[in-house]
């Protein structure tokens, strides 16, 4: 079965998010905004309470972290994604290298960028002309996130969450 791990933000980013996503993600409907923090993988289900509870450890050494998107970006010339900019800090990335220790797999094949998505798929015409309309509207949003998901996709292709870890740091 295919296993993500997402960080939710609050319902106000989730919804300046979704006023784009609406028009210009077709992934809308499968998954809430959010910030990935490991891409999806497949795991066996047998293996699947293990992970959890390797999670539920990695969540006592993390601390919570600063989510500040500051603008919107984009993927191109590789793609057409256009996201909210995270700006990486210390405890995004010691989270991020965390879920990718060896337990995990290792390390992605792509650098980490951490973003919230905001289109998708979008033609290079469209992409263009959207890109600068929403980079001059731009975005500056601060909020604290203190929890990690772990998600699975369900057969039609949407995400739910399979369970939910706060970030305490309490084994630092």
């Amino acid at each position: 079965m295919k296993y993500g791990v997402a960080a939710f933000p609050s319902k106000k980013l989730q919804d300046i998010a979704n006023s784009y996503r609406k028009r210009y993600d077709p992934h809308y409907e499968l998954i809430t905004p959010h910030m990935t923090l490991k891409e999806p993988f497949e795991v066996d289900a047998a293996d699947v309470k293990d992970m959890a509870a390797e999670m539920q450890n990695i969540a006592k050494r993390q601390k919570p972290f600063k989510l500040h998107a500051t603008r919107v970006s984009t993927f191109s010339p590789v793609n057409t994604t256009l996201y909210f900019k995270v700006e990486p800090n210390e405890e995004i990335e010691a989270l991020h290298e965390d879920l990718h220790s060896d337990f995990f797999g290792g390390m992605p094949k792509h650098s980490f960028v951490p973003h919230i998505t905001i289109g998708q798929k979008l033609s290079d015409t469209e992409h263009a002309d959207v890109y600068g309309q929403l980079k001059m509207a731009g975005i500056d949003h601060e909020e604290i996130v203190d929890r990690m998901h772990l998600l699975y996709q369900l057969e039609d292709g949407s995400w739910t969450v399979y369970e939910t870890f706060r970030l305490t740091g309490d084994d630092q």
